[in-house]
């Protein structure tokens, strides 16, 4: 008689996890690039982090490889990530005009308390996982880093548009700062209706 094999969990240190740790690394090369002002490899650098993040959850759920470990450190080094990134590029903006600590601290502030109340909520058996505006937060956030990159790079490469890359640079960092706060409110509320329920 042929002996049941228990199912096998997803290895602790599986492809989607070493994705994470390599985007990780990039961040920290990504920090360093900042202050450098080696705008075309921030850039090429961002984005490839960027990758690694869509890749890592397109590979744990097609290939059935989520992991505790996972579910831990993706957001985690997200948020090292997009708050390094904003921290990193604040004394230019000041200087430019164009990033004020009034939005990095709303950044910063809101992921920390989100990342807080989540895991007090999942510890205590509440779903709270991202919704639409959650992941809506996350794309502006990422497209405002690239128009920044891009729109430092613009006079060298396209010095015409120069002034458009500069325009969308503005707007995309306002409306991140914008839903980004409301991110946060709504994760709040949420969490106050389900702790009311």
């Amino acid at each position: 008689m042929a002996l049941l094999t228990p199912p096998q969990r997803p290895r602790i240190w599986n492809l989607p996890n070493q994705l994470t740790a390599s985007r990780f690394v990039l961040a920290v090369v990504l920090f360093v690039l900042i202050a450098a002002e080696r705008w075309l490899w921030c850039l090429i650098v961002f984005i490839v982090a960027a990758f690694t993040d869509w890749l890592d959850g397109y590979l744990a759920r097609k290939q059935n490889l989520v992991s505790p470990l996972g579910r831990i450190l993706d957001p985690l080094v997200d948020k090292v990530l997009m708050c390094g990134v904003y921290i990193c590029l604040l004394p230019i903006g000041v200087q430019q005009g164009w990033l004020w600590p009034w939005m990095v601290t709303v950044v910063v502030a809101r992921e920390l308390v989100i990342t807080g109340l989540r895991s007090w909520m999942e510890a205590h058996g509440a779903h709270f996982g991202a919704d639409w505006l959650g992941k809506l937060k996350m794309g502006l956030q990422c497209a405002a880093v690239i128009a920044v990159f891009v729109a430092f790079l613009a006079p060298e490469v396209i010095a015409p548009a120069s002034a458009f890359f500069a325009w969308a640079r503005d707007v995309l960092i306002w409306t991140m700062t914008v839903v980004t706060l409301l991110s946060g409110l709504q994760y709040v509320w949420k969490a106050a209706m389900l702790l009311n329920a």
